[in-house]
């Protein structure tokens, strides 16, 4: 049993992370901005705390003591390129302040890349609506890359989008980016797991689809 923090344990991939490492029998600390709206989180084995994934100072103090992390988080209110950056450097220092080693990230399919070595976002056809939300997680991933850090990192995606309404299959495979490609978040939290508990990937960005 090991204990985990998961930040953004509020979202729809936060929430089958806590879901899954319980399962597993890890204790959890779910991070999330206001713990009064996500009360029902809190069950036997996860202790719900407030916290910001872009302050250094934070993460170290919540997660002081802690084997793994997982960030979720995701703020649609702020800059999409400063908040990814941000977070990601927030987590670099403040996880190394607190002696933790491994960190995976939820990504997103668009700034992986596909199996020609094109970025999904790039290739035709693809929605451009969103393009600066798609850069900014690029720039996250960016941000990792660049660290000079001995943090163990991952980011991982879906290969294409989730499977909204899809239920927990168990089985999953890593795959480049595609757009029909999906997976459901309890899947997509079986592999961050995976690579939390058994850890084979490092310092890149995975995608993972139904298996």
């Amino acid at each position: 049993m090991s204990e985990i923090v998961i930040f953004g344990a509020g979202g729809r991939a936060g929430r089958a992370a806590v879901a899954e490492a319980r399962g597993r029998g890890h204790q959890v600390t779910a991070v999330v901005r206001d713990p009064a709206v996500h009360g029902d989180l809190a069950a036997e084995g996860v202790r719900v705390v407030a916290g910001d994934v872009t302050d250094t100072s934070a993460i170290a103090k919540i997660a002081a003591g802690h084997d793994g992390a997982i960030s979720a988080a995701c703020d649609m209110g702020a800059d999409p390129h400063d908040f990814f950056t941000g977070s990601a450097r927030a987590l670099v220092d403040g996880l190394g302040q607190a002696g933790v080693g491994r960190l995976v990230v939820v990504g997103l399919a668009s700034a992986l890349e596909t199996a020609s070595g094109v970025k999904l976002m790039d290739t035709p056809g693809y929605p451009q609506e969103y393009r600066s939300f798609y850069l900014g997680h690029a720039a996250g991933t960016e941000a990792l890359r660049a660290a000079e850090t001995t943090l163990d990192w991952l980011v991982v995606s879906p290969a294409g989008d989730f499977d909204h309404g899809g239920t927990r299959t168990g089985r999953y495979r890593t795959a480049p980016a595609d757009a029909a490609s999906r997976i459901s978040y309890a899947d997509l939290a079986i592999a961050l797991l995976d690579e939390i508990d058994t850890p084979k990937h490092r310092r890149t960005h995975l995608g993972v689809e139904e298996g």
